[in-house]
């Protein structure tokens, strides 16, 4: 068995067929368990939050593994842009890092060269590989086959980072651009403003500027507007940041306590 048969990435392989990838943000449950929960609710992908949670590198790691046991896409939205920082969590498991406020394509450029192993990136050898199951291959085809699997996601999270949007997603390496709705409109002065035209001119220059350059949208921000989120996918984008853990726990058990004082008696 080639190391390439052994190594899939389920949200690449989707995003391949034009299918629309599900993704929920991991902030709470520090538990391996929710790499089962996530793929039995029927999501393509999870996203270990490590800019807005306190979770360690060990946690994560150990959630990573969890997915690409169960065949579900774990990735990490990185704290911050470092180099040893990205090698990290995908040596620890994760099939792909969410890189937060890309503001032009030399940051871009650095964050694939950050991921992937010579001769696409800069990227030092630390095998075996989760990812592989800790099968020894040669070097070589071990990180060809973890190459062409790992995924690079740059964030956009302000207007100024929108106009850049032709440049950054000429970037070789770049898979997907995940816009941020939500700073990005507090750059604007627009917190909350969901519904403002700008977000929709948002996601139609970065839909348009993605496509020239064979490249994926991802819409982030807009787990309270399910519609919204809908209607950009329309419009070309191909993966939906459904929310995080914690939303999707509270939203659940509070519909449960509502039944319950509902009841009458």
């Amino acid at each position: 068995m080639r190391a390439a048969e052994i190594l899939r990435n389920p949200a690449k392989d989707k995003l391949a067929r034009g299918e629309v990838v599900a993704s929920m943000t991991v902030r709470l449950t520090r538990g391996v368990e929710i790499a089962q929960i996530a793929k039995t609710a029927g999501f393509d992908m999870l996203y270990v939050d490590l800019e807005h949670s306190p979770f360690s590198f060990d946690t994560t790691g150990q959630i990573c593994l969890a997915c690409l046991g169960v065949g579900i896409a774990p990735f990490v939205r990185i704290p911050d842009h470092r180099p040893e920082t990205v090698a990290r969590v995908l040596d620890d498991g994760a099939l792909g890092v969410i890189a937060p406020g890309v503001g032009s394509a030399e940051e871009a450029r650095a964050i694939v060269e950050a991921a992937k192993f010579p001769p696409l990136g800069t990227r030092g050898a630390g095998g075996p590989y989760p990812h592989l199951q800790y099968r020894n291959f040669p070097a070589e085809e071990a990180t060809a086959a973890i190459n062409d699997a790992t995924m690079v996601i740059v964030q956009f999270e302000s207007a100024q980072t929108v106009d850049r949007a032709g440049e950054i997603a000429a970037v070789a390496g770049v898979d997907m651009v995940l816009i941020g709705v939500n700073d990005m409109l507090a750059s604007l002065g627009l917190a909350g403003q969901y519904e403002h035209p700008k977000v929709r001119e948002a996601y139609e220059q970065t839909i348009e500027a993605c496509r020239a350059h064979g490249k994926h949208v991802g819409v982030g921000g807009l787990s309270s507007r399910p519609q919204l989120a809908a209607e950009f996918v329309r419009l070309g984008a191909r993966m939906v940041s459904t929310g995080t853990d914690i939303q999707l726990l509270l939203s659940a058990a509070a519909d449960k306590a509502k039944q319950v004082r509902e009841i009458k008696i």
